[in-house]
């Protein structure tokens, strides 16, 4: 059965075609680095804390005048739940060379909306608008139901507001239009988990898969990798998206949905999905800001809580209590509660358990769920999980954390959690590309993902641990650093992460990822890695090498026995696990990284 946006094997087409946007003139699809925020919010509960509501509808003459000094930056439809509504929707978004007038064309736009909404007969949706931080950029947003004529009205109010068409000769074409099948987003029939946050997405989503899994529960699962069914992966690729939940969802004898639901996703294309049973929200920190309109943290939150506002009314909001964003999320959702924290005195705690919900803890080392007046449940120590090195990950203990209670969530056992957690990650096809640790000869590697900020930093902090290091200079191991990421960061986020690089290695090389350049100059980004670097006190030569693999030769080639050599790998994962097994380096187990850092 074909649904809207979708074809008949579940394949994803684009939401808007090129050509379909070029017909309104001068549009440009690509969104400029300067600053989107919450400066006006409405249509659904967002998250733009500090930012005034300020709304630029108005009611628009039904001719406004020529704008060339305006622009259509991008007509986008969203084919499921949104940052906007709940609903499928329609995005306009105008670029200006003044203010004023950015926001004075949206609201036209938004006008003639609904003015062409009712000139064929059509109840006029709900709007709800933004504004960037310089106000040189401005949207609106409208809920849909019948995507074709839906999608039509978007293209003739940006036609009108610009000054390029007139309301009589748009609402004659409309008219002739079919008003197209009502929207139909997949409704689960199964249980269905969704998985999104900054870093952590990935691990979280597998372990919650693995544990079903071990339990029992015929499970689907879809990431970054791949959609998996019964554990088995069907289909490689990037399936964080809409199509990745349609072809679970459609998946016959499914018993449970585990979808990894990234930004790019909901922000391309919305949810695809109507509803989920638990929605996860591991953190919110700096990533891919400066893109499709996101600019700030308040955003990018906005954009991730739409998971907790679809989650059923009995459903449950598994929320990072440690991270402010996230936790401000339970304002926005109508499921209980269910905050997870590495702080076993947090607040979000006992607030969970007065309003019946739950909460997932880290007490004196033990992953714990707590429910209202019943006793502590213990399900592991931290230290007995591969997942966590030991407990040395701090990321990775509120990562199982945060699996623990989806898992309680959906009705599984205590013992079946326990069992999971403890059995998850202990070879590499369990958590591929996320801190897997090799040895040989007392030569240590690390491959991690760690993309950005936050997970460089966490990736730091593991090496810090494994080779006993308190200082630069205290006569340790040392830590080889290779440095990479996809170009589509800012140029603060890449000196930012060269910094964190100068500050916490003793070497430091950039390990180019030549195919994810992503519109920068190969030079501009190693020239901004190393601006950071030397920001962070590292003053020797900064080396870049070719590929992943080729940076990892080099560090190991002037690495000795303690040192440890970490690289952040994203695009030749398999070709350098490959060509660690050909040399003789061994996965590292829980019990020998105890042993590294001599705890009990």
């Amino acid at each position: 059965m074909r649904r809207d946006g979708v074809d008949a094997l579940w394949r994803v087409r684009p939401a808007v075609d090129v050509d379909e946007l070029l017909e309104l003139g001068e549009v440009s699809v690509k969104s400029p680095r300067h600053g989107l925020a919450q400066r006006a919010q409405g249509g659904g509960a967002g998250l733009g804390a500090g930012h005034r509501r300020v709304s630029i509808l108005a009611a628009m003459p039904s001719q406004p005048r020529a704008r060339p000094e305006a622009e259509l930056l991008e007509l986008r439809v969203l084919d499921g739940p949104n940052r906007f509504f709940v609903r499928p929707a329609v995005k306009l978004e105008f670029e200006a060379k003044s203010p004023d007038v950015a926001e004075s064309v949206a609201a036209a736009a938004g006008d003639q909306v609904r003015r062409l909404y009712e000139g064929i007969g059509l109840p006029a949706p709900r709007l709800t608008d933004r504004t960037s931080v310089d106000r040189m950029r401005a949207l609106v947003a409208y809920p849909w139901r019948r995507r074709t004529i839906s999608q039509a009205i978007g293209s003739a109010a940006a036609r009108i507001a610009l000054g390029r068409s007139g309301i009589r000769r748009e609402l004659k074409a409309l008219r002739a239009l079919a008003l197209g099948p009502l929207a139909s987003v997949p409704s689960p029939r199964i249980p269905l988990v969704a998985i999104t946050g900054t870093n952590g997405k990935s691990t979280t989503t597998r372990l919650i898969a693995h544990i079903a899994s071990q339990a029992g529960v015929v499970t689907g699962m879809t990431n970054s990798d791949g959609i998996y069914v019964r554990g088995e992966l069907v289909e490689a690729g990037d399936w964080t998206g809409f199509g990745g939940a349609g072809r679970i969802l459609s998946e016959p004898g499914m018993r449970l949905a585990v979808l990894e639901t990234a930004r790019g996703g909901i922000l391309l294309r919305g949810l695809g999905y109507d509803h989920n049973d638990v929605a996860v929200v591991t953190n919110v920190s700096a990533d891919h800001l400066g893109l499709q309109g996101i600019d700030t943290l308040d955003e990018l939150a906005e954009v991730k809580a739409t998971l907790v506002r679809v989650t059923r009314r009995e459903g449950w909001a598994v929320l990072n209590a440690d991270d402010p964003r996230v936790w401000r999320m339970r304002q926005e959702t109508r499921a209980h509660w269910y905050p997870f924290t590495t702080d076993a005195e947090s607040p979000a705690i006992q607030a969970s358990l007065e309003r019946g919900g739950r909460a997932a803890l880290l007490d004196r080392g033990w992953i714990t769920i707590r429910k209202p007046r019943s006793k502590p449940i213990r399900l592991a120590r931290s230290s007995e999980l591969a997942v966590t090195f030991a407990g040395l990950s701090r990321v990775n203990v509120a990562n199982a954390l945060a699996a623990a209670a989806a898992c309680d969530a959906i009705g599984l056992e205590p013992e079946q959690i326990s069992g999971g957690l403890r059995s998850f990650g202990r070879d590499l096809d369990a958590n591929p590309g996320r801190l897997n640790l090799f040895e040989r000869r007392g030569v240590l590697v690390l491959i991690d993902f760690a993309h950005n900020e936050a997970g460089l930093a966490g990736l730091l902090e593991v090496c810090r641990a494994l080779v006993g290091r308190t200082s630069r200079d205290d006569g340790r191991g040392r830590i080889r650093l290779g440095l990479g990421t996809a170009g589509d960061r800012t140029d603060e986020m890449l000196r930012n992460m060269g910094e964190l690089a100068g500050r916490g290695a003793d070497e430091v090389v950039i390990a180019e990822k030549r195919h994810y350049l992503r519109g920068r100059g190969l030079e501009e980004m190693n020239d901004l890695f190393r601006e950071g670097v030397a920001r962070g006190g590292f003053d020797g030569e900064v080396i870049a090498y070719p590929t992943e693999l080729e940076t990892l030769k080099a560090l190991l080639r002037r690495s000795q026995s303690a040192d440890i050599a970490a690289v952040m790998t994203h695009v030749e994962r398999a070709e350098v696990f490959a060509w660690l097994q050909e040399r003789g380096f061994k996965p590292v187990t829980v019990e020998r990284v105890r042993e590294l850092v001599r705890r009990p």
